[in-house]
């Protein structure tokens, strides 16, 4: 990409190819059009590319922590300090924001660091596209990385690379006050942040119009105890400002500002919008104890930063109908505690397939129209994969006399089918001529289970005719 400094016209960022040719943003364009003739240059949109970059970092906020901002002009800062256990720990978080992104068309690494310099820094030019890096691995980490990881000015990484100095390990090394005379103090500021010697505050975007309640404190507070008071009373705040606008929460933030410029996050989601003053209060005190108010907090933010209609229902009469229960209270405190993807039910799915005829969905979500099939028994379990056996029959359509599975020989006393089950083959070419035949057998110790053969036991078009065990009945 290409776009003006000043009067200059300058290469802005360069992908991987141009890096390797050696490449830099703050290149002048004349002078890279002179070294690669057919350099291909596309001018750059700025003033696109930072609205693309904040439509971005609210998605992730909705989605995966109440802290993020744009980091430069190719990337967001998250602090996930807290939210990551809803994902499955930092890896899985990592992972799925990756897979998310390539499923989107971009091309993108992740990492988690202590700080934000050395996350900037090892997300742009380690080698690994996601990492976790420990906090006592940061300095060797960031050694081998080049200076300009540093998110130091284009004339600041001219001036090193005359000196020689082209990683941050070596510069790292150099006395503070040569470089301070010559630089100014941008280096020794990057590379404190770096390192975590000074905090970075984190300024996140924030939703269009939140509803939105904080106070601020004469004196810091710290005390697990007064932070739960001062919950206590900018909740019904939130309410307030949400019943006034008909909606109930559904995310949300409370962000506690440091007087070191750091800031905690507690985030709470609940399974159906809600403005129950007591619920809400309770979910975000649980989450106390993950708070670090380090020298003290000086600041509280309360944002309802997921909000959506609240329909006014009528309380229903004990003498027209019973009243139906409601879990939502029991689904928000555990899905707070364990994460939301570890809570959810089945629902039936179209598909005469069995690993396809179900998929889970959120614990409330609405109920689907569609039954459970039901014109043939299905197993209490049903296995994550088909296991393959070793069975034997007289006939095609028979069932088997007897079968090995885990090792153990089991001999056949009584069976139920065939139910033939065809291969969905508007989904996949490969599905055309598949054919199952599905078997309720059980042997002679009363225990039943779900066999089936994988072709129809004649033509090796329709499947390898080997045998599987899907399910084991109750």
């Amino acid at each position: 990409m290409a776009g003006h400094e000043g009067r200059r016209r300058v290469v802005l960022s360069v992908d991987l190819t141009a890096r390797k040719l050696g490449l830099r943003p703050g290149t002048p364009v004349a002078k890279a059009q002179a070294l690669y003739p057919d350099l291909v240059l596309m001018d750059a949109d700025p003033d696109g590319d930072h609205l693309g970059l904040e439509k971005l970092a609210l998605w992730f906020q909705h989605r995966i922590a109440p802290i993020v901002a744009v980091d430069g002009l190719d990337g967001l800062v998250l602090d996930t300090t807290g939210a990551d256990h809803l994902h499955g720990g930092e890896l899985p978080m990592l992972k799925d924001m990756v897979h998310r992104m390539a499923g989107a068309g971009f091309r993108a690494k992740a990492v988690v660091a202590e700080t934000w310099g050395a996350a900037h820094a090892i997300a742009r030019y380690g080698r690994l596209a996601i990492a976790v890096v420990p906090w006592d691995k940061t300095t060797s980490a960031l050694a081998d990385l080049p200076a300009e990881a540093l998110r130091l000015p284009p004339t600041i990484i001219e001036g090193l690379t005359t000196l020689g100095v082209s990683r941050i390990g070596p510069l790292a090394a150099m006395p503070r006050a040569p470089l301070a005379l010559r630089f100014g103090p941008d280096i020794a500021r990057r590379l404190d942040q770096a390192f975590g010697r000074i905090g970075e505050a984190i300024v996140p975007v924030r939703p269009v119009d939140p509803v939105e309640v904080g106070r601020n404190f004469a004196e810091p507070i710290g005390a697990a105890e007064t932070i739960a008071k001062y919950i206590g009373k900018l909740v019904p705040l939130l309410c307030q400002g949400l019943d006034e606008r008909g909606q109930g929460v559904r995310r949300l933030d409370l962000l506690l500002h440091r007087v070191d410029s750091r800031t905690e996050a507690i985030r709470v989601a609940t399974a159906m919008p809600v403005r129950d003053t007591k619920r809400l209060t309770r979910l975000l005190c649980e989450k106390i104890e993950t708070i670090n108010p380090g020298f003290g907090i000086e600041r509280m933010v309360l944002i309802a930063s997921l909000a959506e209609p609240m329909d006014r229902r009528q309380t229903v009469s004990s003498l027209i109908a019973e009243e139906e229960a409601d879990v939502s209270d029991l689904i928000d405190t555990l899905a707070n505690r364990v994460g939301t993807q570890a809570l959810y039910r089945f629902t039936p799915v179209e598909s005469d397939l069995p690993e396809r005829s179900f998929c889970r969905v959120p614990a409330l979500a609405p109920e689907e129209t569609k039954d459970w099939p039901d014109h043939w028994p299905r197993p209490t379990r049903l296995l994550a994969r088909p296991e393959p056996v070793q069975a034997m029959a007289e006939l095609p359509d028979q069932p088997p006399l007897f079968f090995i599975w885990r090792g153990v020989r089991r001999k056949v006393k009584c069976a139920d089918g065939p139910e033939r089950v065809f291969g969905e083959w508007w989904k996949n070419d490969a599905e055309l001529t598949i054919a199952r035949d599905y078997f309720r057998v059980e042997d002679t110790s009363g225990e039943r289970f779900w066999l089936y053969r994988a072709g129809d036991g004649e033509h090796g078009e329709t499947g390898s005719q080997g045998w599987f065990l899907h399910g084991i009945f109750g």
